[in-house]
């Protein structure tokens, strides 16, 4: 059976068409205080559930939603119980830069088990030592073969250069780059400690000039990093430059800085659904439903998640 929540239904019901079922009737309220009432409108006793819910802005309030599906879900007597979130919410704060800090990426996953979750599913993780805090089965996926098919579809990649927005996404562009058969460019920046979503691009590393340049990142937030990132590229010699990203959170004066960008095309994921009243003519999304169907029907018929996907475990 397979659940949604109220933050992006047309995902969950793109996977539902996709697996040939309904979503189970769901009656979700949100009170006058802004408490959450759920209610399953039809029997789940031994089924087998998978709770799908994107994670956009108010993140707290669709977590709290999810996690209420998911108590709702264990005391009608679900079988199992696996949680579908394409974007992990907290999963940026997956370790401690400095003292008296949470590590609440960890929490999310404490509270998923504590909920009832048996199972977690997620795609392109910000971490993937995320995947060691839920006590139980984690399915990774990964959005680079959905994004990788786009692109050998639309670019010549034998003039195409990847690059990494920064140190801490090399191992996504090695992994690009296997994938595509191109080299390999790096944006060294340094960020001032003190200014959060403020960052300061330096050199690239690599060859750039003249080539078609791929800009690859899990997300795509304030766009400010990725958004210098292409501008540094241009002023290096770059010919053209694209952007792939997972996870299109697309805040505050992202669509404007976008748009305002040196960028051909953004292409990202439906992991979330673009925020109301976002204009990016240059924005190409590609919808993650199928990769999530077959993930959910591996997991249901009890097969291998792992064989599905290229690079996914």
């Amino acid at each position: 059976m397979v659940c949604s929540g109220r933050a992006f239904p047309e995902l969950a019901e793109e996977v539902a068409s996709l697996l040939g079922v309904s979503l189970v009737p769901t009656r979700a309220l949100t009170y006058a205080n802004s408490e959450i009432y759920v209610r399953f409108e039809e029997s789940v006793r031994g089924a087998d559930c998978f709770v799908i819910q994107a994670h956009p802005a108010p993140v707290n309030e669709w977590l709290m939603e999810q996690l209420i599906m998911i108590d709702a879900l264990k005391r009608a007597s679900a079988r199992r119980i696996t949680v579908v979130s394409p974007f992990y919410p907290y999963g940026r704060q997956d370790k401690k830069h400095a003292g008296r800090e949470p590590i609440s990426a960890r929490l999310v996953a404490d509270l998923y088990k504590t909920a009832g979750a048996n199972r977690l599913m997620s795609v392109d993780l910000h971490a993937a030592q995320i995947q060691g805090f839920f006590d139980g089965p984690v399915d990774h996926l990964l959005a680079l073969p959905v994004l990788a098919t786009y692109v050998k579809e639309n670019y010549d990649t034998s003039e195409m250069t990847i690059v990494s927005p920064d140190a801490g996404r090399v191992r996504l562009a090695d992994m690009w780059s296997d994938q595509l058969g191109t080299p390999l460019a790096i944006i060294h920046k340094r960020r001032d400690p003190n200014k959060a979503n403020e960052v300061a691009v330096g050199e690239v590393v690599g060859d750039v000039d003249g080539r078609v340049c791929l800009l690859v990142d899990d997300m795509i937030d304030t766009a400010g990093t990725i958004c210098q990132a292409a501008t540094a590229l241009k002023n290096f010699g770059a010919k053209a430059v694209i952007a792939a990203a997972t996870h299109p959170i697309l805040s505050g004066p992202a669509p404007q800085r976008l748009n305002e960008s040196d960028f051909e095309e953004v292409i990202v994921t439906n992991t979330l659904p673009i925020p109301d009243g976002v204009n990016v003519p240059k924005l190409t999304v590609l919808s993650m439903a199928p990769l999530l169907a077959q993930a959910i029907q591996a997991v249901f018929e009890e097969g291998s998640v792992a064989s599905l996907f290229n690079g996914a475990h």
